[in-house]
């Protein structure tokens, strides 16, 4: 009771809060211009980059971190293991501003520390068109993040495949791949594709990192609902925000039902 209560004061509130100010006009009553103006435009343009953001940025991450973190599964070294899980937990929880200023300093001019590393063996990064201050360079940025996190969300799951399972298939006569195609990957495939909407839904609603690398200068819908909160409204538009962020709230509620179905049902190799 105290969890749920919780859950609808600081989430279920704020939440139909914005859903009734998305539909209501600036003079009162019901409209549906809010939504209508959310879905044109710039803040269409939004919507489309925020998505593919990410997209790339969950897709990616999951496929490096799942096998980094079949890696560190598989190695018969503690050590090895232990360092790489204490990294990936500091690492996944190192973002916004401080995450940006340390891009910034190390990549975000020519004459950065990174970048004169690349320049002294001949790969010039900025003679490619790359500027970190684009929509790759933030993709970039959230990568950094998003492939710890993938290793700490996924590893429960290799741990939960039982040697006993790949020694019954051997001694049925299966080929490691067979044991993979029919018993490892069946097995996996819930945890990897809930891990991946949970990237997902974290990538679509991240504005920190995104604000301080471009300034608002890349359409993105949570950077749009900032600038929103900053005073930055059109005469008539006052609601338009409150409709951006109930899009996305939507778009995002979506993805976390996908995942919490998606881990009910990894749940049962857990156990």
């Amino acid at each position: 009771m105290p969890f749920w209560a919780w859950m609808l004061l600081f989430l279920g509130v704020p939440a139909g809060a914005v859903g009734v100010a998305a539909f209501e006009g600036s003079s009162g009553g019901f409209t549906l211009y809010n939504l209508r103006a959310a879905t044109t435009g710039v803040y269409l343009q939004g919507f489309e980059n925020t998505l593919e953001l990410a997209l790339i940025t969950s897709v990616v991450p999951a496929i490096c971190g799942a096998v980094l973190a079949y890696a560190v599964h598989t190695s018969p070294r503690a050590g090895f293991r232990r360092a790489i899980v204490t990294a990936a937990g500091v690492l996944a929880n190192f973002g916004g501003v401080p995450l940006a200023f340390l891009f910034i300093a190390s990549v975000g001019a020519e004459t950065s520390l990174v970048t004169n590393w690349l320049n002294a063996i001949g790969l010039n990064l900025y003679g490619t068109g790359f500027t970190l201050y684009s929509f790759w360079g933030v993709a970039l940025v959230y990568m950094y993040w998003q492939v710890p996190l993938m290793v700490l969300v996924v590893l429960p799951a290799f741990e939960a495949l039982r040697p006993s399972w790949q020694e019954a298939a051997s001694g049925l006569g299966a080929r490691s791949w067979h044991y993979w195609r029919y018993v490892g990957i069946p097995v996996l495939m819930p945890s990897l594709l809930a891990s991946t909407l949970l990237l997902f839904g974290w990538a679509m609603a991240a504005y920190a990192t995104a604000q301080a690398l471009t300034a608002g200068t890349l359409a993105l819908t949570p950077l749009q609902i900032g600038s929103f909160l900053n005073g930055n409204v059109l005469a008539g538009q006052q609601n338009v925000g409150y409709a951006l962020a109930f899009g996305l709230v939507v778009i995002v509620a979506v993805v976390m039902v996908g995942y919490a179905l998606l881990q009910r049902r990894a749940s049962r190799w857990l156990r």
